[in-house]
């Protein structure tokens, strides 16, 4: 698990390593990549307590070409040699110096709230994707977080789509904000299972994720996230909705024939009836489908990225999706048709202009 912290590119030779600490018949492993660390905790049966910094590779691989079973470790404190023994034979590996492992952030000053596994995998997979890339925009690279005492916000946002994942009844005293990294969510998304209750706390600079045996500990993106709160059209008339998958299919067959720039469909959109289509001039490539859907509101034709909604389509559970809108030029929203209680869901996605 801790493997996950480490960066094979790393920037200092000891950032490739694990730190191993023993004591009490515990050995306590850790690995970071200076915004990330992983730290795990094993029984096993010692003689010495002591540390020393583990090449994580050359370990790993030994480990994963061994069958399950009784590994034991000897460690020459003088010349850090590192020898392993297996039922198979002894393998011989030069380990680090302890001292020169990085300090891994402590919870000083820091406030918890505890959130269920289940929430968590839900607010990381209905969020993460939409996440930003770029560099520039630091704060979008990151899932932003609010706190508001009994519900908690996790929202990311491109600038082209936007989610909202809402879950409340949470209990806690706090009001707080702050942006978790990709990679960190990423981490805990692999790492975590439905049973665990994860405590989440954090301060000024650091989260901190526990859960059984194992933390997590990830620096927050220093940035001002933008107030994605403004993108949200609140007036929207026009509501359609209709079969998730099916509009989810149609889209990607569809989406075959558009312009692999801007991968723009059309929905032409009346009582009933939804028609979809794509063109791509350069290539006389052309299709249209129709699909049923219940529709209130004036006919409107709009243009969006297909492969945006693809992506918000295949992250969204339920048979039916509902998609609020207002004009051709202003966002579109995106619900399931029915929430889950004590959660809700809302997905945005800006439309792409149509050329005359």
């Amino acid at each position: 698990m801790a493997n996950g912290a480490i960066n094979p590119n790393a920037v200092l030779p000891i950032l490739e390593d694990f730190l191993f600490d023993l004591s009490d018949n515990q050995l306590t492993i850790a690995a970071t990549n200076l915004e990330t660390s992983i730290i795990s905790k094993i029984d096993v049966t010692m003689e010495k307590a002591g540390k020393i910094a583990v090449p994580a590779k050359i370990l790993l691989d030994t480990l994963k070409a061994l069958p399950e079973q009784p590994i034991t470790f000897t460690v020459n404190e003088e010349n850090k040699g590192i020898e392993l023994t297996s039922a198979y034979g002894k393998y011989k590996l030069a380990g680090d110096s302890p001292e020169d492992f990085p300090e891994i952030p402590t919870e000083e000053d820091s406030q918890e709230i505890s959130l269920d596994a289940d929430t968590i995998s839900k607010a990381i997979n209905n969020t993460l994707f939409a996440a930003s890339n770029d560099e520039l925009r630091l704060a979008m690279t990151g899932v932003y977080v609010q706190v508001d005492f009994n519900k908690v916000v996790f929202v990311a946002t491109d600038a082209h789509k936007l989610v909202k994942y809402t879950t409340s009844g949470v209990k806690s005293e706090l009001t707080e904000d702050f942006i978790i990294p990709k990679k960190a969510l990423t981490l805990l998304k692999n790492a975590i299972s439905g049973n665990d209750q994860i405590s989440m706390s954090f301060n000024k600079t650091n989260a901190f994720f526990k859960y059984g045996d194992t933390r997590i500990v990830c620096r927050l993106v220093d940035s001002k996230y933008p107030d994605y709160n403004a993108v949200i059209p609140v007036n929207n008339p026009n509501t359609l909705v209709l079969g998730r998958t099916d509009l989810q299919n149609s889209l990607k067959r569809i989406a075959i024939y558009a312009n692999k720039t801007t991968n723009q469909v059309i929905l032409n959109i009346n009582e009933g009836t939804l028609t979809i289509s794509a063109q791509d001039l350069d290539f006389s490539n052309e299709a249209t489908e129709q699909l049923t859907c219940t529709y209130t509101g004036d006919p409107m034709t709009i243009g969006f990225n297909a492969k945006f909604l693809i992506e918000m389509l295949g992250v969204m559970k339920g048979d039916e999706v509902k998609m609020e809108l207002s004009t051709p030029n202003r966002a579109g929203i995106l619900f399931p048709s029915e929430q889950e209680a004590n959660e809700n869901l809302l997905m945005l996605v800006m439309p792409v202009m149509m050329s005359n």
